[in-house]
């Protein structure tokens, strides 16, 4: 199987260097000093599972270096989908599989405004690994998991197929019987606490701590609950009550990366993240007033850091 990982930061890095570790041939297109460190040495991911050492088949910038692949794992940020679809369509065959595994709702829509719809899948994944300098990644914490499915939830023999290569690569996975209910769990959990974060700019244990931004955070989560039942997502309170567990289970410190991108000033998922609720509120008739205040107050920041960068 023909592998392509496009974007080899935490999570491109971590699950392609784990199929490439068990003789899949990946390819990896990265940027920068980081590309430069995986062509020269390779890719190392030092992990609390154990730590390797992979050589990809190919690392480039250029996508049109690469075979025609089998499957694309997309380990960008959720903005950055349009654009690296269009850079990937000259490469994508009949049969190609593209699984997005970043944060965020609508990825898949993102994906089906560019791509054939029978090339595209539903995905999300857990991990907590990030570059810890150029051809280094660090798997810090968690035991990764990839979540994935058809969009139409069918167990097509395809998705099982790929399953047994996530088996054989040592990664967790599952294949769940509603994939967009995973991935909106996901994004409520995200979202709610990624906003908030960015305007507090603290972490979240401290945010938990003050009962006027937890109940903040509450009213957060109950509109993006309420946009996700208007597209006929079956979110509920049991769902709202687990993300409130896995909040107050956060140790102390712990931020979400959409936050640190935006205290640095880097551009983020702002509008894929409250932006999108927003958005989708109004398009729905969901009246959405703390996504759009925290949309508002960060959007001049984001808008500014998208004009930097």
């Amino acid at each position: 199987m023909e592998i392509l990982v496009y974007g080899v930061g935490g999570i491109g890095g971590y699950f392609g260097g784990k199929l490439a570790n068990v003789g899949f041939n990946v390819s990896m297109i990265a940027r920068g000093e980081h590309l430069k460190a995986i062509q020269k040495n390779g890719l190392e991911v030092e992990s609390i599972n154990g730590n390797f050492k992979v050589k990809p088949k190919i690392a480039t910038s250029d996508v049109s270096e690469v075979s025609k692949p089998d499957l694309v794992i997309l380990g960008i940020k959720s903005w950055q989908i349009p654009s690296v679809a269009t850079e990937l369509k000259p490469i994508i065959g009949e049969n190609t599989m593209v699984l997005p595994l970043q944060n965020g709702a609508d990825n898949v829509e993102k994906l089906l405004e560019i791509l054939p719809k029978k090339n595209v899948l539903a995905g999300l994944c857990f991990v907590v690994s990030f570059i810890e300098k150029p051809g280094k990644i660090t798997h810090a914490a968690f035991d990764p998991k990839i979540t994935f499915g058809e969009i139409d939830n069918s167990q097509s023999d395809r998705i099982l197929k790929l399953k047994n290569i996530f088996d054989e690569a040592g990664i967790s996975n599952s294949i769940p019987e509603n994939i967009q209910l995973e991935i909106w769990k996901k994004f409520l959990f995200i979202c709610t606490i990624s906003g908030i974060g960015g305007l507090t700019r603290v972490s979240i244990d401290k945010i938990r701590e003050s009962d006027y931004l937890f109940e903040m955070m509450r009213k957060t989560a109950k509109e993006i609950i309420a946009v996700g039942k208007a597209k006929n997502i079956p979110l509920n309170n049991k769902h709202l009550e687990m993300v409130f567990e896995i909040i107050n289970s956060q140790p102390e410190g712990n931020t979400a990366s959409t936050q640190r991108d935006i205290m640095q000033g880097r551009p983020s998922e702002l509008e894929n993240f409250n932006g999108y609720i927003v958005k989708e509120g109004e398009k729905l008739g969901v009246e959405t007033p703390v996504n759009r205040y925290i949309y508002e107050c960060l959007k001049p920041m984001e808008e500014a850091a998208r004009k930097s960068n």
